[in-house]
């Protein structure tokens, strides 16, 4: 009883105080106590609600904690936009006879699972579960993250297909416990389909969903939960958490940033106002180029026509490219290559231009030390730059 009393202190397991109920020998923090949420905090009678985890930015997904008689911890995650559940059973604990039949059950330890959601594999190494992943929707040569690469050279780590197209017949053979997608999933829904079929249920990663930059490094609280790594998924969300609080203290500069990316088809791809990149720049003490841009779809990005992206971006003192999508620019030759009125902008004459590394769409937490860069490039600082290099 101890140890989830400790686990659902803010801090430590993720869970908020806002109501709390003290009995000589029972001490409970709930974050939605009372009796208009007792039927919504029902999942069986075999398991008693505790408490919930108090997100701080992250708005997709929940965490619900739980106890059985024995005071073994349960952990009920819901992806709020679809409703999936995961219920989270301790090891050697009993699955409860009663849950719904839509809830899907994972026992710790966690093992076995298809990770198709890159932006996750980070998470994952930096909580030390690699081992929890057997089969990737990366190639080896396409990951950027060396822990994955070298898991997948030595053969701990499958390579099972892309989203689009996985081996079913060897995650099947081989056993799969999950399969974490990323919204490109619903490109392929016949995949969801298939996959459950064969009995492997599937949630899909909405961090790329969050609109503050912080509610995507938060969900390292998720797969926390998820792993059984509360603890460092608490101190990790913290240090990053620390870092974006004081870059958001400092002075702001004023300095207007055109982010972007010119695709295959020649189109300008750039980020919704909306979109967390606008909201680092925002944080990092810079005002993003694009004041009120959303074209009513859920999407993060917007695709303009060359043109218009002149004639509304010319004027920004700084230009980043999204490099990390197309493999690289190396030069502002590069660069002006792709779109020749490039060399009419401002930031280009005065050589304020700056492309993202290779790396950094696979990096959820890149996201405070991103900032930190754009934070220094904004104040004319060109050194120690993590994620962010000046193109000359």
């Amino acid at each position: 009883m101890l140890l989830l009393i400790l686990l659902c202190l803010p801090g430590i397991g993720g869970c908020g105080e806002k109501g709390r109920n003290e009995d000589a020998d029972n001490i409970i923090f709930n974050s939605e106590a009372g009796p208009d949420n007792e039927d919504k905090k029902t999942i069986s009678a075999e398991l008693s609600y505790v408490c919930s985890m108090e997100t701080e930015y992250a708005e997709n997904f929940r965490a619900d904690y739980y106890e059985n008689e024995k005071k073994e911890k349960y952990v009920l995650l819901e992806i709020i936009q679809d409703g999936t559940e995961v219920l989270v059973v301790p090891e050697g604990g009993k699955v409860p006879s009663d849950l719904a039949e839509s809830v899907i059950v994972m026992q710790r330890p966690v093992k076995d699972l298809y990770l198709v959601a890159s932006a996750a594999m980070d998470l994952f190494v930096a909580l030390d579960s690699l081992d929890s992943v057997k089969y990737s929707g990366q190639k080896q040569e396409n990951w950027y993250i060396p822990e994955a690469a070298k898991a997948m050279e030595e053969g701990r780590i499958l390579y099972a297909g892309k989203y689009s197209k996985p081996d079913y017949e060897m995650i099947v053979s081989n056993g799969c416990s999950l399969a974490i997608e990323n919204t490109m999933i619903f490109h392929s829904p016949d995949v969801i389909e298939q996959l459950n079929n064969f009995g492997i249920p599937v949630i899909v990663d909405r961090s790329s969903g969050e609109e503050h930059p912080l509610g995507r490094v938060e969900w390292i609280r998720f797969y926390g939960a998820l792993l059984g790594r509360e603890e460092e998924a608490e101190a990790i969300f913290k240090e990053e958490s620390d870092l974006m609080k004081e870059i958001e203290s400092d002075e702001k500069s004023g300095l207007t940033v055109a982010y972007f990316y010119i695709t295959s088809n020649n189109l300008v791809q750039v980020r919704k106002s909306t979109d967390y990149i606008p909201k680092m720049i925002e944080i990092a003490g810079g005002k993003y180029i694009f004041d009120d841009l959303d074209d009513g779809t859920a999407k993060s990005t917007v695709n303009m026509q060359l043109e218009e992206f002149y004639n509304q971006a010319k004027d920004a003192d700084i230009i980043i490219y999204n490099s990390s999508i197309d493999g690289g620019v190396e030069s502002v030759d590069d660069l002006t290559g792709k779109f020749a009125l490039l060399k009419e902008f401002k930031a280009v004459k005065e050589g304020r231009v700056y492309c993202t590394t290779n790396d950094s769409y696979q990096q959820s937490l890149s996201v405070a030390y991103m900032t930190e860069d754009i934070h220094s490039i904004l104040k004319g600082k060109e050194e120690g730059l993590h994620y962010i290099y000046k193109c000359r």
